[in-house]
């Protein structure tokens, strides 16, 4: 009778898992597990994670928004995207190419016709979505304070590379796209990601400019010296790297990301558009803004994917003949920084995985990228 018992037992134990079963105590465990290291390594001030995981929600707070004030962080402290607000410029680019208002194949100068007869007449709006224009830039040149500073600049620049053959990471060149969907969808990039973007996609505490009613809720960043600080006002910034918002608001935009039920047709459609593949690097899939891997993906590769060389140097690209359609088998992130600020998101389709990361300190791609794995590789045993 025992060994039947015993036989029991150990037939439960094995059974498999499902996001049911994670319970709020084992994922604050899982988290912290994760991320306290590299809160500690770097002196992270405050944090917060979020987590969609088989249609459910977990939230895992750390820290100050302020050191100054003490103010904790909470799950409706606003934090700065950074380059991670591309997500929403290359989504609103994808929703003007799905009401036809633009044609992702399309040069850019057709849209900005004062480039007419410039390098980008040669330069698509999938080159500016996927950072191959042919070597934009990184940043806006300081001596550019104005957009009519910026169009004399784009007219007399030269490429140092022809357009789809080098992956060049630039807000200059995501910068375009998003002017150009705004534009046509709106008038301007803030009114159509602040009136219509974000309030298709349910966001309640997502900005470009963050109201006085929400400013308490605002966290300062810290800077390398320990100075609080907010990210500053440049060309272009709305639309490369503008976005402030919650960890709630993410964490439901990328189980959106996951799962667009519910959605406007064209929307949904526009979402899984930013998940096609055009380009090939050393070490993953370049889709509109998002970097796609295959799943499971080895930790190096995704280091490697997310080092300093591949985001401040150019690197050889080869254009896929055919775009490669959404997938399910792949891990999908995009990093994001201002001088205060560091953001990560992660997408795992086959798992039903998304994560956020949001902090107040500007850290490591890499230790961002590492720690993610970690903690997506400890939560799959709950989506067999």
């Amino acid at each position: 009778m025992k060994m039947r018992h015993c036989l029991i037992a150990l037939s439960l134990s094995a059974s498999p898992l499902h996001a049911a079963d994670l319970t709020e105590k084992a994922f604050q465990e899982i988290a912290a597990r994760a991320f306290q290291p590299v809160i500690k390594t770097y002196d992270i001030p405050g944090m917060a994670i979020g987590v969609s995981i088989g249609g459910k929600q977990f939230f895992y707070v750390s820290g100050e928004a302020s050191r100054e004030a003490k103010t904790p962080v909470t799950t409706e402290t606003i934090f700065e995207l950074g380059s991670v607000s591309k997500v929403f410029n290359v989504t609103l680019a994808a929703l003007a190419a799905e009401r036809g208002l633009i044609s992702l194949k399309d040069p850019a100068s057709t849209y900005l016709p004062e480039l007419k007869g410039s390098a980008f007449d040669k330069i698509t709006l999938v080159n500016l979505a996927t950072h191959t224009s042919g070597g934009l830039p990184l940043q806006v040149p300081d001596a550019v304070t104005n957009d009519a500073e910026l169009t004399a600049y784009l007219k007399s620049w030269k490429p140092p590379y022809k357009p789809g053959t080098m992956r060049s990471y630039s807000n200059v060149s995501i910068g375009l796209l998003g002017r150009i969907a705004g534009q046509r969808l709106a008038g301007s990039y803030r009114e159509a990601a602040e009136k219509q973007l974000f309030p298709a996609l349910g966001l309640k505490s997502t900005f470009i400019s963050v109201p006085d009613a929400a400013k308490d809720r605002y966290a300062f960043g810290y800077s390398k010296d320990n100075r609080p600080i907010r990210v500053n006002p440049g060309v272009l910034d709305d639309e490369a790297y503008g976005v402030k918002t919650t960890i709630r608001d993410m964490t439901h935009l990328m189980a959106l990301n996951l799962d667009q039920g519910g959605l406007a047709p064209d929307l949904a459609a526009a979402i899984r558009q930013t998940h096609t593949g055009y380009f090939t690097t050393a070490y993953y899939t370049q889709d509109m803004v998002w970097e796609q891997y295959p799943w499971p993906v080895k930790a190096k590769q995704l280091m490697d994917g997310n080092s300093n060389k591949m985001s401040l140097e150019s690197q050889p690209v080869k254009a896929l003949k055919t775009p490669l359609a959404p997938q399910k088998s792949v891990l999908m992130n995009k990093t994001g920084a201002t001088g205060g600020f560091g953001a990560y998101v992660v997408l795992a389709p086959k798992s039903g995985i998304a994560l956020t990361v949001l902090a107040n300190r500007n850290y490591p791609n890499t230790a961002r990228a590492e720690a993610g794995l970690k903690l997506i590789d400890a939560l799959e045993k709950y989506t067999k």
